[in-house]
Order: structure tokens, then C-alpha cells, then sequence
């Protein structure tokens, strides 16, 4: 039976997470989050982007899908960080 997660799912999804973080960073300007923090709150954003969408009925396919979902999980995730501060 195949394994759904290989290494290379795997460093992809932490690619996409970063990135993500990143971008979720940038566009609410917040320069004080370092790059493990945007690791963090871009693969939480991933799962939570890709979970919250589903439950909307929406389905992301391919990269770039993938992508603005966990581009908007992170921006989700970073807006209620910012208002736990």
C-alpha cells in the first residue's frame, strides 16, 4: 500500500507553508515575526485554510490552489494572533 505522505510531499508542504507565512507577514506588515514563526503560522494556515474551505464545499487542486489556501489560512491565523496581542 503507498504511503500518501513521501519526503518530497512533505518538504513541499513546509515550502508552500513558508511562503505562505511569509506572504500572510508582508501583506498584514508585520516585520517583527521571524521565519520560524512564519513557518509555523503558514502550515497551521495550510491545514486550517484547507479544512475551513472544505467545510465550505471549495476544493483547491494544484499548487497554486494549494497555495491560496494556505495563503488564506495564514492571513486568518495571523489577524487573530494580531488580536490576541
Amino acid at each position: 500500500m503507498p504511503s500518501l505522505f513521501t519526503v518530497e510531499s512533505l518538504i513541499a508542504f513546509l515550502l508552500i507553508g513558508l511562503a505562505a507565512g511569509w506572504l500572510a507577514r508582508v501583506l498584514l506588515m508585520r516585520p517583527n515575526m521571524g521565519m520560524l514563526a512564519c513557518l509555523v503560522v503558514g502550515v497551521i494556515g495550510a491545514i486550517l485554510g484547507a479544512v475551513t474551505l472544505g467545510l465550505l464545499g471549495l476544493q483547491f487542486q494544484g499548487l497554486i490552489g494549494t497555495f491560496a489556501a494556505s495563503l488564506s489560512g495564514a492571513i486568518v491565523l495571523q489577524m487573530l494572533i494580531g488580536l490576541n496581542r
